[in-house]
């Protein structure tokens, strides 16, 4: 009977759907909140080495849904159904994984970005922090070298030194 599938297809059918169980898995683990961008970077290269294997993976999806359609045209109606069945739940969990592929890339891209302008932001605050000190200690150093503080004057200095 030449309408079953030949051996290609079924080989096929098993890589792809061993490739979208195992895709699947790695996109189903739950992410650990990182705050460190070199691991965001990591991860977002893994991520888009999945996306490259999905394309990959394309020409031997369209190599089974042309082979259904093939099949479909000399097969009886039940065993055509059941192909067109089986290849409809592969194309949509295909979808489905290339949907959250490119999710997953655009969250984490968004989230470096995030990461990014906050690290620039803290390190604009530190280093204006540390600016501000310095301007504070300095500014108290002169105010004590250059006036004449009587001892037990304490307050009168504290006052002084707010007001730098």
């Amino acid at each position: 009977f030449d309408s079953l599938p030949p051996a290609h297809y079924k080989e096929t059918m098993s890589t792809i759907l061993v490739w979208i169980q195992q895709s699947e898995t790695k996109l189903s683990m739950p992410q650990v909140a990182v705050a460190e961008y070199e691991i965001m970077e990591q991860r977002l290269r893994e991520l888009k080495a999945l996306q490259n294997s999905l394309q990959e993976q394309q020409k031997g999806l369209n190599y089974l849904s042309t082979t259904v359609e093939d099949m479909s045209r000399k097969a009886p109606a039940e065993v055509s159904q059941r192909y067109r069945t089986e290849i409809e739940v592969i194309l949509g969990r295909w979808k489905k994984l290339s949907a959250q592929l490119v999710e997953h890339c655009q969250k984490l891209e968004e989230l470096m970005t995030k990461l990014q302008r906050f690290q620039v932001n803290q390190t604009f605050s530190a280093s204006t922090t540390m600016w501000w000190l310095v301007a504070v200690k300095l500014a108290q150093n002169t105010f004590i070298r250059h006036k004449q503080v009587a001892p037990n004057t304490f307050i009168h200095l504290k006052q002084a030194s707010k007001q730098c």
